[in-house]
């Protein structure tokens, strides 16, 4: 059996019809690259659901890269979160009404977590394919860094998240995702260069 790559994103949330994240990693499901096997799966947009669906996916198919997914549409292409605090302190509701403010993701966990993702090296390659691309430190105290946060004490050697601009189709999600999977399999260690944005 190859070596897994898991690929996951969200259902659609805040009222919207789809979204991206949860589209792309139905795409990418059971491709390979890299040697590797893709498993694509779509998390729950709730609180009290997500991590413990990423934790029986992680058992499932012990992936020797987790790339989780998630649609920040007030933003533009790919940013690549380089930390995840431990803090839910929700904007809106998730879609089973929870709408938790200032409290832990995990009680006993550290207050930040970082990607052990080259993500330094996996926006430039996307850059490289003319997609745009960067680093982000503020992966934001709703869903997506409750899974980031979460994601981070899961046994996978590599992992990490990735947020989405409200101007990328799941298609061209995919195919960024490509491109930073297989840059994070050639990178050992990542590029030792500035790069990041607090906005």
């Amino acid at each position: 059996m190859r070596p897994t790559l898991l690929v996951t994103g969200f259902e659609p949330f805040g009222g919207d019809a789809a979204n991206p994240s949860g589209d792309a990693a139905r795409l990418l499901d059971g491709e390979t690259l890299g040697g590797h096997t893709v498993r694509g799966a779509v998390l729950p947009c709730v609180f009290a659901e997500a991590p413990a669906r990423l934790r029986s996916l992680v058992q499932a198919h012990q992936p020797a890269v987790l790339l989780c997914l998630g649609l920040a549409a007030s933003r533009r292409g790919f940013h690549f979160e380089r930390v995840a605090i431990n803090l839910i302190d929700a904007r809106i509701a998730d879609n089973a009404g929870a709408q938790p403010v200032d409290v832990p993701v995990d009680p006993a966990g550290p207050a930040a977590a970082f990607t052990t993702l080259p993500v330094k090296a996996m926006a430039a390659a996307l850059r490289a394919q003319g997609l745009p691309a960067e680093v982000s430190y503020t992966a934001g105290t709703y869903v997506c860094n409750q899974v980031f946060h979460a994601a981070m004490a899961l046994p996978v050697p590599r992992a990490g998240f990735l947020h989405l601009g409200g101007d990328l189709d799941a298609a061209a999600v995919a195919a960024g995702v490509r491109v930073a999977l297989v840059a994070a399999l050639a990178c050992a260690e990542d590029l030792a260069a500035s790069a990041g944005r607090i906005d």
